[in-house]
């Protein structure tokens, strides 16, 4: 039952890993903490429950479709909302991307509803087995897949001029400037990629479960705790946290009650603002030294 729950936590954890990348790249680069990426996440769960219900496609291929749509609306939003307070203080930010969360949320409500929905193809009550333990086929494929496209974002920040960019960007934004990087065109991507990124973790997240447009406070809660928990701005702490969140829900649901596994990332922000408030991998700042 243990080596079981462990896998079963593995799995879900691949999957928070992908959905915090996409809010720690964003933090990284304009130091925004985005508490709109839930809306985005459910967002992209309804654009794959409408491109099965309606056209019948599997969700593991609406995914392309889910991140350009959510890659498009998030160049959009960054545009209209995000860049006149890209240099406004972090609180500023944050209320801003938290007004705009349930701007989205309403939005969402009005063209969907408010009824719970889920996405249920052939495989999603199926399982693989191995020995003596099985793997959901949903969570199999929904985390063969974060996998693919983390590995495809990293080929892109590590491989390309674009992702060379955004590093550089990251690190200093006066340096970029000296060698030609445009900071307002990869501030603009940036943004939009994150977007993308939840578009595509909201694609697997309709395979894990109904959902409805308030199901983003349960999810930007998650995401809050990841990204505290690796460390602000770094994409390999926040992948470590990820999994240590899925696998503490998974056993906490097993051993506990399902119920109290929600809770265990709000105990997570508090216990490591506590303990260590820069995370696994997060730096400390200068303010948090002269402190």
């Amino acid at each position: 039952m243990f080596v079981q729950t462990l896998i079963l936590g593995i799995l879900v954890g691949g999957v928070y890993a992908l959905l915090a990348s996409g809010l720690t790249v964003i933090f990284g680069v304009m130091r925004i903490i985005n508490i709109a990426q839930g809306a985005f996440i459910i967002m992209g769960g309804f654009i794959t429950y409408t491109a099965w219900k309606r056209l019948g496609l599997d969700p593991l291929i609406v995914v392309v479709i889910s991140m350009i749509a959510m890659y498009v609306i998030g160049w959009a939003i960054y545009f209209v909302a995000v860049r006149p307070v890209r240099r406004a203080p972090v609180t500023t930010s944050v209320l801003l991307t938290f007004g705009l969360a349930f701007f989205l949320e309403g939005v969402m409500g009005f063209i969907w509803g408010n009824n719970s929905v889920t996405v249920r193809p052939s495989y999603v009550d199926t399982s693989l087995h191995l020995g003596q333990f099985y793997l959901p086929q949903n969570l199999l494929y929904g985390f063969i897949l974060a996998i693919v496209i983390m590995a495809a974002l990293q080929l892109i920040f590590t491989r390309t001029w674009l992702g060379r960019s955004i590093r550089a960007a990251a690190s200093s934004e006066d340096a970029a400037r000296l060698v030609g990087v445009k900071i307002s065109a990869v501030a603009a991507v940036t943004f939009a990629l994150g977007a993308a990124s939840a578009g595509a973790g909201g694609a697997i997240v309709s395979l894990m479960g109904p959902f409805v447009p308030g199901s983003q406070i349960l999810w930007i809660t998650r995401l809050l705790s990841i990204v505290v928990l690796g460390g602000l701005g770094s994409v390999p702490g926040a992948v470590i946290a990820a999994l240590i969140l899925g696998v503490g829900e998974a056993l906490m649901s097993t051993y506990v009650s399902p119920l109290w596994s929600p809770a265990l990332s709000i105990f997570l922000i508090f216990f490591i603002l506590a303990v260590r408030p820069q995370g696994i991998l997060g730096t400390k700042l200068r303010e948090d030294v002269a402190q």
